[in-house]
């Protein structure tokens, strides 16, 4: 793809800053997707916590995906109000997050709609108040293959807790969800990885299988082990970041194909030194929770070098020859994409021809949309 694809030349003017998507890069982005399950869409489950778009979600629908997996209830919910047939809630719905669970379900009882559990009295509370509102609650287990964030071990005996969950009347257990984040490295260490946890499960599970008498679905892996489970046969993917991409994954898994789609535009507001400026894109403006080396990559100039970074404000050092002057636009990629377009209730959509055409709202960045 071209070089400065990130420039802007639109008349359109918005204050800085913001987040400028760019539309064709997002299809790609899709496309390619597609590429690596060689066409067989029924195997994606895209992780939407990334976008929180509508839109994007309807360009889904377009290219025929049409399951979703989400980490919140408005993400569910906004996947609901954009008629994504199929919505996994990959977060066990706890305290009042099970009485939502219920409200969405009731309010958009055309979706099929599932979440997880890792534990009996999880399953056993979801029961019940399946059981008072006369519903049938669809549940995967939540296995921890190592990343010790949520799941069940899979060195403690999920088998069994599998049989019981089987047992609650208002559940119907459907599989097995796997995130395995943690695993790093390059894309054999990280396939290599995954591939032995994986056979070993998956050995289990078709002895489960065969007592249960029926197949069991298996929800697996991110983006950092894609390439593994895009392989293999009835897996459903659940990749995010794809839809943007990111520094930290261009560099980190330059094996997936995919191009920049995001970038936060801002504007040079001061010069305090003669070898320093201060952009508007602070704490608040770009996700920090990485040293100030990994927050963002200035892309008009490879000698742009972030030095100080505080809420409003970020101090950049120029170590080359360019001049720049206050009100000149700065064009940055982030890290980490995902919270950062969780920090803008809205982004530009610039077309082909680099002009801004539209505006997308970011739904779900909110806790809560109706429900």
């Amino acid at each position: 793809m071209q070089n400065n694809w990130w420039k802007i030349n639109s008349e359109i003017r918005i204050d800085t800053p913001f987040l400028a998507v760019y539309e064709d890069r997002i299809q790609y982005n899709i496309k390619q997707l597609i590429k690596t399950v060689n066409g067989e869409t029924q195997k994606l489950r895209p992780h939407i916590k990334t976008h929180k778009i509508g839109e994007i979600l309807d360009l889904f629908k377009t290219y025929n995906i049409n399951k979703v997996k989400c980490a919140t209830i408005a993400e569910a919910e906004l996947a609901a109000i954009h008629e994504i047939p199929d919505v996994l809630l990959s977060y066990q719905p706890v305290g009042v997050k099970k009485e939502r669970w219920i409200s969405l379900l009731k309010k958009y009882p055309n979706i099929a709609f599932s979440t997880i559990v890792d534990n009996l009295d999880s399953a056993k509370a979801l029961d019940q108040i399946a059981q008072k509102n006369n519903l049938k609650l669809t549940v995967y287990l939540d296995l921890n293959t190592g990343m010790n964030r949520t799941g069940i071990s899979i060195s403690k005996n999920w088998e069994a807790l599998i049989y019981e969950i089987v047992k609650l009347q208002n559940l119907h257990f459907a599989g097995i969800h796997i995130y395995d984040g943690h695993l790093k490295g390059d894309v054999t260490q990280r396939i290599s990885t995954a591939s032995n946890l994986f056979f070993s499960i998956n050995e289990e599970i078709e002895a489960i299988n065969k007592k249960l008498g029926y197949e069991l679905k298996i929800v697996a892996g991110g983006s950092n082990t894609f390439p593994f489970y895009a392989t293999q046969k009835n897996i459903e993917c659940s990749p995010g970041t794809f839809v943007f991409w990111d520094s930290n994954y261009q560099i980190h898994l330059p094996e997936q194909h995919f191009e920049p789609a995001l970038v936060i535009v801002g504007t040079i507001i001061s010069k305090p030194t003669s070898a320093t400026f201060c952009i508007d894109i602070g704490y608040k403006a770009v996700a920090s929770e990485n040293p100030i080396d990994k927050r963002l990559v200035i892309l008009n100039d490879e000698n742009l070098i972030p030095t100080a970074h505080s809420e409003e404000h970020l101090i950049i050092e120029n170590r080359g020859e360019n001049e720049y002057a206050i009100g000149d636009t700065i064009y940055a990629q982030p890290y980490h994409v995902c919270p950062t377009c969780a920090l803008y209730d809205s982004v530009q959509v610039v077309n082909a021809a680099h002009q801004i055409c539209d505006q997308w709202l970011v739904v779900a960045r909110s806790r809560k949309i109706n429900i």
